[in-house]
């Protein structure tokens, strides 16, 4: 009977869930990441840290929506739970310095004692950076209750042993070609209209989404999803980052891998692009070739002129396929990178690099 009914709910059931799990108004995006980061700039420490940092030396790695669960049927962080522990154990050895960038624990469908009890070994890896101060947590629209619970700072004393600061966001800043370089972090949840403090989309998510969920076994997280153009939300934030001097934003949230402000497909119609232009046979085949392997509908060649690369998404810690997503920043470069399952063991794949000199801003 579940198969029958995934079959003939999955669409609709994930097509209700978007409509209710993203909203973004513009004119609030823009208000909202402008007050945050004018709020960090200018009282650093109560909303979100300023960090310098040393671009040649000094690493991070960033992650996001992880959605930690109760490991039954709407537990969508299940499959890459052992990626992520592998991960944390490399970033740890490699001493990163580790940015949650939020919606860390699924806290719209489980209460935090059942999250606790099913996610305690993902605690205890957090835990080695807290130990060597190396680690930044900052809450989105699931983990909300970091950020306005009075009970969080229990229930942080419970998971980590120590009540550490819970933010909104961070700023990292150095000098990049002898010019200030900063890098603003943020969940990326502010100014969307059905996830910034919406009563309604909590409501949903928890008593109808979750409740489908769980039963289905759906998780909307797809290779396919993340390969479209840029989602709405995301075009948003990089329409801000894109007015911002010697910056780039950096946000989770929408689960959409993005790279210098572009997702795979973008990239490779921009190389395609690239390709015409030099009159490059053998790599416009192969592009080509990338493209329509994607099989994706009602993708039509974007206009890339004027991009800046001002923007970029961690994607997620939960893909249905186990991989995992996220940003390092190292050794002059910025990388996508993914972890993923190959013969049982987990592997990091650097899938985008680009060092920090040449990323265009203005």
């Amino acid at each position: 009977m579940r198969k029958f009914l995934q079959r003939l709910l999955y669409k609709p059931v994930s097509r209700l869930a978007d409509r209710y799990s993203s909203r973004p108004d513009k004119a609030r995006v823009n208000k909202a990441l402008s007050a945050l980061y004018k709020s960090i700039i200018d009282n650093p420490g109560k909303k979100g840290l300023v960090i310098p940092f040393n671009a040649e030396t000094d690493k991070f790695i960033i992650l996001s929506d992880q959605h930690k669960g109760a490991r039954d049927g709407g537990d969508i962080f299940a499959r890459s739970a052992n990626n992520y522990l592998a991960a944390l154990d490399y970033y740890n050895q490699q001493q990163f310095i580790y940015i949650n960038l939020g919606d860390s624990e699924e806290l719209w469908e489980n209460l935090f004692v059942t999250v606790k009890r099913h996610n305690k070994a993902t605690f205890e890896k957090e835990k080695l950076f807290i130990e060597k101060d190396r680690f930044v947590k900052i809450f989105g629209n699931h983990d909300l209750y970091w950020g306005n619970d009075p009970l969080a700072t229990v229930s942080l004393l419970q998971i980590y042993g120590k009540a550490i600061p819970i933010y909104e966001g961070a700023i990292l800043q150095t000098m990049v070609n002898g010019k200030p370089f900063g890098i603003f972090m943020t969940h990326g949840h502010q100014g969307d209209l059905q996830s910034d403090g919406n009563w309604f989309s909590k409501w949903f998510v928890s008593n109808v989404w979750g409740a489908l969920q769980a039963y289905l076994r759906i998780n909307p997280n797809t290779p396919a999803y993340n390969n479209q153009l840029k989602t709405d939300h995301n075009r948003i934030m990089y329409e801000w980052s894109s007015k911002q001097k010697d910056m780039v934003l950096i946000t989770g949230h929408t689960h959409q891998p993005v790279f210098r402000s572009m997702t795979q497909l973008e990239g490779l119609y921009n190389d395609l692009e690239l390709a015409k232009k030099n009159k490059n046979a053998e790599a416009i085949l192969k592009l080509e070739k990338q493209i329509t392997g994607l099989h994706l509908k009602a993708n039509n060649q974007p206009d890339f002129n004027g991009y800046l690369d001002t923007y970029f998404n961690s994607g997620c810690c939960c893909f249905n396929d186990g991989d995992i997503t996220g940003i390092e920043v190292e050794a002059g470069f910025i990388r996508l990178i993914k972890w993923g399952y190959k013969s049982k063991l987990s592997v990091r794949t650097v899938l985008e690099e680009s060092k920090l000199e040449d990323l265009r801003l203005i």
